[in-house]
């Protein structure tokens, strides 16, 4: 495999800059992964340079950048040394489901990726947002209830009740995540190729907070999906396994697995209730939530 080189790209799309890495936070993921496949070990530091490179320059990838990850441990590996190359913090995880069929041979039944502080964006009552795609990449926007965390989790609690992690709840946002790629297959090739590039996630949508979450039944945590006024996708909270709050509760395990914790202010997207549905530059998204919330955005 050809190596990939790292150069500081300035960028014109409002993506950041790459500064040189600090490599010096060791995660406790890349370590193990590293000691059971010290070849993919290798692999997974080019993957990643590979990915962030091109994320950067808004540039899309034909191909996958190297050899598949043979298991999701072996993809949160890919995934760490991409985080420490990114030149922003973490300002949130988003979590994914993996459907059924998949999940019983992996063992588990979500995913996560980080969500970088710059790409949170608020959005005002009115306000129509428009968002960055890579062009010849994947894209795609998915309503979300999103939970602000109010304080720093036990950096050395690794288990979790779900009771526990609603505990750390703050408070309840409405939300659009921008799903994002510059490889335009990730979701065709399985959750492990997701998670190397980043969970699949370019951004998140901040709408209006929920102030009745915690007496609201979950049943109308819902969301109707809009592209180019049509009508695409519904559903709520309650089509997600366990609720959001069970992805928290999944969130909060696989972060300390990656020696992370969460912290007081992070966003959690708990996963897409409409669905995933791909779009393109210059379609209209529009997502209307049960409370009468309305989060309009456009595709460039």
């Amino acid at each position: 495999m050809t190596p990939v080189s790292l150069s500081l790209i300035t960028s014109s799309t409002g993506r950041p800059t790459l500064p040189q890495p600090d490599c010096q936070n060791q995660i406790a993921v890349t370590r193990e992964s590293a000691l059971s496949n010290p070849e993919w070990a290798k692999a997974a530091g080019q993957v990643a340079a590979a990915f962030v490179n091109a994320r950067l320059a808004s540039r899309a990838l034909e191909a996958y950048p190297g050899p598949l990850p043979d298991s999701l441990d072996s993809a949160y590996l890919c995934q760490a040394r991409a985080i420490e190359l990114w030149p922003d913090t973490v300002g949130g995880w988003k979590v994914g489901s993996i459907r059924p069929e998949l999940a019983r041979a992996l063992g588990r039944n979500r995913l996560i990726g980080p969500i970088f502080a710059k790409s949170i964006r608020h959005v005002e009552p009115g306000e129509c947002l428009t968002f960055t795609t890579f062009d010849g990449g994947f894209a795609a926007a998915e309503p979300e209830y999103v939970l602000q965390i109010d304080r720093n989790a036990d950096p050395g609690k690794s288990r979790w009740s779900v009771d526990e992690a609603r505990s750390l709840v703050g408070k309840v946002f409405q939300g659009v995540e921008i799903a994002g790629s510059p490889f335009p297959a990730i979701n065709d090739l399985g959750p492990a190729v997701v998670v190397s590039d980043f969970g699949n996630n370019d951004g998140l949508l901040l709408g209006a907070e929920v102030a009745d979450w915690r007496t609201r039944p979950l049943g109308e945590w819902s969301s109707r999906l809009f592209i180019d006024d049509a009508l695409i996708g519904q559903g709520s909270v309650v089509d997600l396994v366990g609720g959001p709050f069970e992805s928290l509760r999944f969130a909060l395990e696989q972060i300390a697995r990656m020696g992370r914790s969460v912290k007081q202010g992070d966003c959690i997207s708990t996963g897409a209730i409409t669905g995933v549905h791909r779009i393109h530059s210059g379609q209209r998204i529009r997502a209307e939530f049960d409370t009468g919330e309305i989060i309009d955005c456009i595709a460039r």
